[in-house]
């Protein structure tokens, strides 16, 4: 029997790829849009689903459970971006995109463990950020709710262990995708403090992601996760040196390490 599948934010960039690429491995794939009329020629069926309101997810998850009897594998891969010094970015914003990153996120696991536990099995795949395991100047709220996304996978991992669940993470590094155009922007102001670093570090952050990896790389690692018994807690897939910085926040004295980001980010 095919694995049923449900990809969230999969009418582009990482999301659309995986789903895209599952959809051909013969898998029934349903991706996820708030507004899924926007959306044409895929390979899977798109349905509605916004993290941010819960009725959308429970009358996905319903639609699902009743056209295929099940639900095999979640891809919790809805997300946004935010970037902007902490001092200049409104506290509204922040709390958006923890709602999104972070709630969203659990919301939709909270939705489909039932029929997961009724089915004595299952796979939820959150995809996280390897920006997730440090704190990146002007990232650092985007950096702290995929953080916190990465805690939450592994509590939940060993609170339905016993019921026939794996729950891991996928933490992806810089990827050509168009992520920048559904991103916050603080504002660059003209009277900031931060004026010119943060207008550096956002050209550095576009030119890395324009430059990033190809999301197919994403997909086939996906791919390779549902097809392990024994998955691991967590996933990196990025560069070297992106995968290498973890390692580096592990063993070097933290003012080390610090120096060694602020270079890299030019402060």
């Amino acid at each position: 029997m095919s694995k049923v599948i449900l990809v969230t934010g999969a009418s582009s960039g990482i999301g659309k790829s995986i789903a895209t690429f599952l959809s051909k491995k013969g898998y029934k794939v349903f991706g996820t849009s708030r507004n899924p009329k926007n959306v044409e020629n895929f390979s899977f069926e798109i349905i509605a689903l916004d993290v941010l309101k819960m009725e959308t997810i429970e009358k996905a998850v319903a639609y699902i459970i009743k056209k295929e009897g099940r639900l095999d594998v979640l891809i919790n891969n809805a997300g946004m971006g935010i970037t902007g010094p902490i001092e200049d970015t409104p506290t509204d914003e922040m709390r958006a995109v923890f709602n999104t990153n972070l709630f969203g996120a659990i919301d939709v696991m909270k939705a489909i463990l039932p029929q997961m536990r009724a089915q004595k099995s299952g796979l939820i795949l959150n995809v996280t950020s390897i920006a997730g395991y440090m704190g990146l100047p002007f990232r650092g709220l985007y950096s702290a709710t995929k953080g916190a996304l990465e805690l939450v996978t592994e509590a939940v991992s060993m609170e339905v262990r016993s019921l026939g669940i794996k729950v891991v993470n996928v933490a992806p590094g810089d990827f050509a995708t168009n992520i920048a155009a559904g991103r916050y922007h603080t504002p660059v102001y003209e009277n900031s403090a931060y004026k010119e670093n943060y207008q550096t570090n956002l050209n550095l952050m576009d030119a890395h992601v324009s430059g990033g990896m190809d999301p197919l790389e994403m997909a086939k690692t996906v791919y390779k996760i549902i097809n392990t018994k024994n998955p691991k807690i967590h996933y990196k897939v990025g560069g070297f040196m992106e995968k290498f910085s973890i390692v580096l926040k592990r063993i070097l004295p933290d003012k080390w390490y610090q120096e060694i980001v602020m270079n890299h980010y030019k402060l």
